[in-house]
């Protein structure tokens, strides 16, 4: 079975001597789960799995429950330690309260109990997290399948990881295109608003979120006001309940809106968006146009090509805590700025000849990044980016 980068970090961790509880986040149906029975079953230790899927939210003395039923098991047996693993933690109402608490009183007894969190929930993690587990943790962020993942594990070419992007649940249902495209819809895009957004945050109007998330989703990579957007969505409000929708969607790593970049922060905020999904199925899933007719329109291609290489950026932004803005002076333009402790890094993406990129050129003079470069048609191949460690551009 194909192990991603993560199953190294995870079982290193878990190898440790206990100090820190292990919370695994990330997107719905990238493999965390997957990637943690790898390790549990390649580890010579002792260990206790529960979901907290279809636990009811108001149980909160369920997490001290699953505690108290792993303490049992190493007393009984005579354990040096144990692992215990919860999924979807994020599900149970309070949890993090819980969880300190079990966690200092295992702290305090002395008992080895090592403790490893998983959700698909980023934005309730991240609220308990902070909230009550203040260093008593580490984070062990996961996004969405890399190009070069995709390619080794189910053999995809760069179009075809352009066009259905990362899901490797999607993957073998790509020669089905109605498959595919309800899997995506259902298991990923429903599921995350139904199960990750709607039921953890009060949202007055859910059809709402869902056209945003579609139109904004249809104009990834592209420049789109939240005014303009008032104006094609029915029941939409104003601006102020749009953009908290957005931010919302970013959290559960579905959609964001990039701001431009300026070193004045106001002006940043006061931006017009660019739409970017993280994963470029959820793009593509409501399209028109099949794999084969999107190859053959070159203009359709261009936005779909500058979509994808939006969302491997942004996917590695959230695993390695790096910022993504675009920029544009009135006809220049620079498709991607990452931003990383001061140090800036400039890329357009082209996917044919005709693109202009003097953009680059009026932002290398402006701003003197650390480096800018062009990504496609006369610069770095794509295939050779989408395999690069970003972390090295800093």
């Amino acid at each position: 079975m194909y192990k991603r980068t993560e199953y190294q970090v995870i079982k290193s961790r878990l190898e440790e001597p206990r100090k820190f509880i292990q919370v695994v986040m990330g997107p719905r149906q990238v493999g965390k789960s997957t990637v943690v029975r790898q390790v549990l079953r390649d580890l010579d230790m002792p260990y206790q799995l529960y979901s907290a899927d279809n636990v009811p939210a108001s149980n909160s003395a369920w997490v001290s429950n699953c505690w108290a039923a792993v303490r049992s098991l190493k007393a009984n047996k005579g354990l040096d330690s144990i692992i215990l693993v919860i999924d979807e933690i994020q599900k149970i109402a309070n949890w993090s309260e819980a969880v300190k608490k079990e966690w200092d009183d295992d702290t305090f007894h002395g008992l080895n109990v090592k403790v490893l969190l998983l959700g698909s929930s980023r934005v309730m993690l991240e609220k308990g997290l902070s909230e009550s587990l203040g260093g008593r943790f580490e984070e062990i962020r996961m996004t969405h399948w890399s190009y070069t993942e995709m390619k080794e594990c189910f053999g995809f070419t760069l179009d075809q990881y352009v066009y259905y992007g990362g899901y490797p649940g999607a993957a073998e249902l790509t020669k089905e295109p109605d498959r595919w495209e309800q899997y995506i819809q259902s298991a990923i895009i429903d599921a995350t608003i139904n199960k990750d957004i709607l039921m953890d945050s009060p949202i007055s109007k859910p059809a709402l979120l869902r056209q945003t998330f579609e139109l904004g989703a249809a104009y990834s990579g592209e420049l789109l006001s939240l005014t303009k957007m008032l104006g094609s969505l029915q029941d939409a409000g104003n601006t102020v309940t749009l953009a908290g929708y957005v931010n919302l969607l970013d959290e559960s790593g579905m959609l964001c809106g990039l701001q431009k970049y300026a070193v004045d922060t106001a002006r940043r905020r006061a931006s017009i968006p660019k739409f970017q999904v993280y994963n470029n199925a959820l793009k593509m899933a409501y399209s028109q146009l099949s794999f084969e007719q999107a190859i053959m329109d070159r203009k359709a291609w261009g936005r779909i090509f500058e979509s994808a290489i939006g969302a491997w950026l942004v996917g590695q932004a959230f695993v390695h805590r790096f910022e993504v803005f675009y920029w544009r002076d009135r006809d220049d333009e620079v498709d991607f700025v990452l931003r990383k402790k001061g140090s800036v890094v400039a890329i357009e993406v082209k996917s044919n000849a005709e693109k202009s990129t003097k953009g680059l050129d009026v932002f290398r003079e402006r701003f003197k990044p650390g480096s800018a470069f062009i990504v496609g048609e006369g610069g770095v191949h794509a295939e050779d980016f989408l395999a690069m460690d970003l972390r090295k551009l800093f």
